[in-house]
């Protein structure tokens, strides 16, 4: 089982920048760069949505039309973690930040608990 722990949400201006962190452990011969992974958000009252994603080799990324320009993943595999930089934050960035593991065929096989991110003046 892979476990993930979110973290470097809170509170933040609108145009503002925060960092988010989501650092994956697992079972014996757990091997980071074997999963894809994803950031989602989801505010109360509505779906879980993908905020972007990379692929197990870092090769591949993507993102939501509403967050291209602004927001970045990486992933750094020697720390077994990955990163989502949120730059020019607004309002209604505002949400709970989940991130999860997807196995080589597409499978999620994990989610952590979650990060807040506030934007608020």
């Amino acid at each position: 089982q892979v476990q993930l722990v979110e973290s470097g949400g809170g509170l933040v201006q609108p145009g503002g920048s925060l960092r988010l962190s989501c650092a994956a452990s697992g079972f014996t011969g757990f091997t980071f760069s074997s999963y894809h992974m994803s950031w989602y958000r989801q505010v109360p009252g509505r779906e879980r949505e993908l905020v972007a994603a990379i692929t197990n080799t870092g090769g591949g990324t993507k993102y939501a039309d509403s967050m291209k320009g602004r927001f970045t993943i990486s992933r750094d595999d020697a720390k077994n973690t990955v990163y989502l930089q949120m730059n020019s934050l607004k309002l209604e960035d505002t949400a709970v930040y989940y991130c999860n593991a997807a196995n080589i065929l597409g499978t999620v096989i994990s989610w952590g608990q979650g990060t807040q991110v506030t934007v608020s003046s």
